[in-house]
């Protein structure tokens, strides 16, 4: 089967080796707790309200310099793991990593008090508590997820691409190293604007259940690398020089344009949060729409559609497609496939949560001001 799957290079590993791949989240897991208690970071308030306060939740923030260690051990091989283990490992981690979520997430909302949800899967599935930090606010779950998934997302396409030089050597796909690149700084820009985040939809509205578990660690860390799962076992596409320019140009400067339109949206959001009067970029004027104590902001790339910054996701999810130069492989265009799925449900959640948080009324005049929900004249 995995012959037939084009990933049979990724079962290649001894049984010692598999064991240690299966056991390479837990190893993992541990490593980034300890370098997130230990290296130093800055608490910032959040947008979630702690109800046992009132006030706004405070995050320790480190990423950024836990992200910048971790690069440093893989590259200089500090851990005793070889730069392509990663990637060798991919389906045996993705394995371990499945069932160590769910050990994680059992102790995690059973621990908890039952809640509105009475049915345990569902519970389990969704979560129960919203925030859980430890240690007098030092480590919080949530931001920790999102420092060991990203951190882990460059490594692993990193890790691959690495595998993919050593495969093909002067043979290789140079889109390989630009899908490595690109995840990279996304994911290095990620931690730039860490501090975004605690704006964003899983701080403000998910529970700590398996979706979040497994989605932002597994998921994230390891299985949006998917597409290299097929793809790193493909040589250079040899086009011609002309092509080959449209190609190797066109497909990073489409996803710096969906890069612009996704980062851009989040950042006015979070402009608009933290400054409600101020002007975007010092240009764009915020322009509301009152809902009680409560505003709705209906310019600039909100004004554009409902959820802009998922068409950027899209534009960059696209790009990871076309990236490899092999149009017609299917495991090319999982990642978008992914990605166009998760955001058309997510937006579709979004309002259900935007027309309660505001009022059904008052989100019903923003969907007749603002009528396309992620692609402006098209959906």
């Amino acid at each position: 089967m995995f012959d037939w799957l084009g990933i049979d290079h990724l079962v290649e590993l001894t049984a010692t080796e598999a064991v240690l791949g299966f056991g390479t989240p837990l190893i993992v897991f541990a490593a980034f707790f300890v370098l997130q208690m230990v290296l130093p970071g800055r608490h910032v308030p959040g947008y979630v309200i702690n109800r046992e306060t009132g006030q706004p939740r405070s995050y320790r923030l480190n990423g950024l310099l836990v992200f910048v260690v971790a690069q440093a051990l893989w590259w200089f091989e500090l851990t005793g793991m070889p730069r392509d283990w990663f990637y060798r490992s991919s389906l045996y981690a993705v394995a371990g990593g499945t069932v160590l979520t769910i050990i994680m997430t059992i102790i995690a909302v059973f621990s908890q008090p039952e809640g509105e949800v009475k049915n345990r899967f569902q519970a389990w599935w969704f979560g129960r508590a919203q925030e859980m930090q430890f240690f007098n606010g030092r480590f919080d779950v949530k931001m920790y997820f999102y420092v060991v998934g990203g951190t882990m997302l460059s490594l692993n396409v990193l890790s691959g691409a690495a595998w993919h030089n050593d495969r093909f050597g002067d043979d290789s796909n140079p889109g390989v190293f630009i899908y490595a690149a690109i995840f990279t700084f996304y994911v290095f820009d990620y931690f730039v604007f860490e501090r975004v985040q605690l704006y964003t939809y899983d701080l403000i509205h998910e529970n700590l259940g398996f979706k979040l578990f497994w989605g932002g660690l597994i998921v994230y860390g390891w299985m949006f690398i998917i597409p290299l799962w097929g793809m790193a076992a493909h040589p250079d596409p040899g086009f011609s020089s002309g092509w080959r320019y449209v190609w190797l140009i066109g497909t990073p400067a489409l996803f710096l344009v969906g890069w612009c339109i996704s980062r851009g949206a989040n950042m006015q959001k979070y402009t608009f949060k933290r400054w409600p009067d101020r002007k975007f970029l010092g240009l764009i004027e915020p322009q509301v729409i009152e809902a009680g104590d409560r505003r709705i902001l209906c310019s600039g790339f909100w004004g554009t559609a409902r959820h802009f910054n998922y068409m950027g996701e899209g534009f960059f999810a696209l790009s990871i497609a076309l990236v490899w130069g092999h149009f017609g492989n299917l495991w090319a265009w999982t990642y978008f496939i992914f990605i166009v799925s998760m955001f058309t449900y997510r937006q579709m959640d979004d309002d259900k949560h935007c027309a309660e948080k505001y009022g059904p009324e008052k989100w019903a005049e923003y969907q007749a001001r603002v009528k396309y929900r992620i692609v402006p004249g098209i959906y």
